[in-house]
């Protein structure tokens, strides 16, 4: 038996994860946050929504990653499609975007936030806000890639 199927499973249910994750979140719960709480309930919000959340982007992270990479291996690299590089491409960007949330911004809304001091609370939110938009944007591209890419090969 192929694992091939199963790891295209952990694959595509990583990435539904990570970037429907990112879509409901920015275009559904934060203009509705936005609209309905203060400031001080919206950055709490927001703390508990990513320390949740970013939780199973690692999961799918290490999910995206080992998957892609274990079927690349299995195509041979040079003869893996071309839309496959293209999606690996975007995926490392993807994963450095995050990297860079977690440990640079996300540190400081969570202190901020517990601190009580929302101007700081406030200013990292908004670096997440369009880091998130940034890979937001680069998830739907990745969605594109994958399903426009297998019709074009």
């Amino acid at each position: 038996m192929t694992f091939l199927p199963i790891l295209l499973f952990l694959h595509v249910m990583a990435a539904v994860v990570w970037v429907g994750g990112m879509f409901f979140a920015y275009l559904c719960l934060r203009p509705v946050a936005g609209q309905v709480l203060d400031p001080p309930s919206r950055l709490r919000l927001w703390r508990g929504v990513f320390e949740k959340f970013f939780r199973w982007v690692w999961v799918a992270l290490v999910l995206i990653l080992a998957s892609g990479g274990a079927m690349m291996a299995n195509a041979g690299m040079a003869a893996a499609p071309p839309n496959w590089h293209l999606m690996a491409g975007i995926g490392v960007v993807m994963a450095v975007v995050f990297l860079f949330v977690f440990f640079k911004p996300y540190p400081v809304l969570r202190q901020a936030v517990d601190a009580g001091e929302w101007p700081a609370a406030g200013a990292a939110l908004n670096r997440i806000r369009q880091a998130v938009g940034i890979n937001l944007v680069l998830g739907l591209i990745n969605v594109a890639v994958a399903t426009l890419g297998r019709m074009a090969g």
